[in-house]
């Protein structure tokens, strides 16, 4: 047996300062190459996408990232692996979506027509469900955009409110608009549109997909877009385990096996245990020297592995909720070293676990002071709330 290529920590992090365009050096100017190089940016929270990609970028301004978003429409925020929203390419939200949304927007149709007929729907629940979901679009041809507050005035379906949950503790109600434009968006029928409001805000609006991009997204084989998903992973985040790409993706261990296999991935030597890297990506990385950013919560770089402990350490706890969203962090040179938050008045205060030396120290300084210009009068609040983020407000 041949002896495995070994690629430890301090590789790793160099590989995340370069290929995350973290190291100074590395930002690039335009954000959509960003947001594909990275595979997607993380979107659950509107400001993420903002403060994940100025980290990342030579100071573009909320105005050029919303040209992207909404006028030029390079970028595309959709729901994908984990349940959890991303903003990315037109080419990789095709990816996203035959590999992984698709077959969430299957498993949540078949827990709403279950709901449905639970809460004593008449007739045919999937037709019925099917009239709705007509409807909606037929609305949405017709707007152009609309929010889910509009379309429940134009379509009744949508106003219909389901039960869940009787006698439980996490018993509630629930609108059938919020599930139906769920189970659109999976199969890429509609899309979030501009939000009404700030960039902060996440009152979106729908769009038909066909017409935010003409001739909407191209149809992928599934295993194909699974093994261009996992090349793509493993160029960004690789090399990785086994549980960090089972992980990532939301995937079964066979779909994440024959992925790997579809690429010809090579097993490594991590620090700790094997992962896995492309066959042509083993090469050492060139140092990019000292550096350190202020990510945001729920960022693309913290929330891209399972298994953590080579650039988190001891610190999950603090940076962590208890549902496992990270909160805002510091990273020094790979490794993250500490949480920063923006208080009231917009002062960004940060607060760290471990000594980093002057030099570092200084770097936080001035990168905190370029947030904090950049944000101006904006205040963001992560949805998320960790241990640490609060104690700093």
């Amino acid at each position: 047996m041949s002896k495995l290529q070994a690629i430890d920590s301090a590789e790793r992090r160099r590989r995340i300062a370069v290929r995350h365009h973290l190291a100074a050096a590395c930002r690039l100017d335009d954000p959509v190459s960003v947001a594909s190089d990275l595979v997607g940016i993380h979107a659950s929270d509107p400001a993420s996408v903002y403060l994940g990609l100025l980290a990342r970028t030579n100071n573009v301004s909320p105005d050029d990232l919303a040209v992207a978003l909404y006028d030029e429409r390079r970028l595309l925020r959709l729901l994908g692996m984990r349940r959890t929203m991303f903003v990315t390419t037109r080419e990789i939200a095709a990816v996203i979506t035959s590999a992984v949304t698709r077959r969430i927007g299957r498993d949540e149709r078949r827990r709403l027509v279950g709901w449905l007929d639970a809460n004593g729907m008449d007739g045919n629940v999937e037709a019925w469900l099917a009239d709705v979901e007509r409807q909606t679009v037929e609305a949405l041809d017709e707007l152009g955009e609309a929010t889910a507050v509009e379309l429940r005035k134009r379509v009744p379906g949508l106003r219909v409110q389901i039960s869940f949950g009787a006698g439980k503790p996490y018993a509630g109600q629930v609108g059938v608009s919020t599930r139906v434009l769920f189970l659109l968006a999976s199969e890429a029928r509609v899309i979030r549109g501009r939000p009404r409001g700030s960039w902060l805000s996440s009152m979106y609006a729908w769009a038909p997909m066909e017409r935010w991009v003409p001739g909407g997204l191209p149809e992928i084989p599934v295993e194909e877009a699974q093994a261009e998903l996992v090349r793509r992973w493993l160029a960004a985040f690789g090399p990785g385990t086994l549980r960090d790409l089972r992980w990532w993706t939301g995937w079964t261990l066979a779909d994440a096996r024959r992925a790997l296999a579809a690429n010809d991935a090579v097993e490594v030597k991590l620090d700790g245990g094997i992962g896995y890297a492309l066959v042509d990506d083993i090469e050492t990385t060139a140092d990019p020297g000292a550096w350190v950013a202020l990510l945001p919560a729920l960022d693309t770089t913290t929330m891209g592995w399972a298994e953590r402990d080579w650039y988190l350490g001891a610190h999950a706890g603090l940076l962590f909720d208890r549902n496992g969203n990270a909160g805002p962090t510091v990273w020094v040179d790979g490794r993250i070293a500490g949480a920063w938050a923006q208080r009231r008045d917009g002062e960004i205060v940060w607060r760290l676990l471990e000594d980093v030396g002057r030099e570092a120290s200084s770097a936080i300084e001035v990168e905190a002071a370029r947030i904090a210009g950049w944000l101006g009068e904006a205040r963001v609040i992560p949805r998320f709330r960790t241990p640490l983020e609060k104690e700093l407000l």
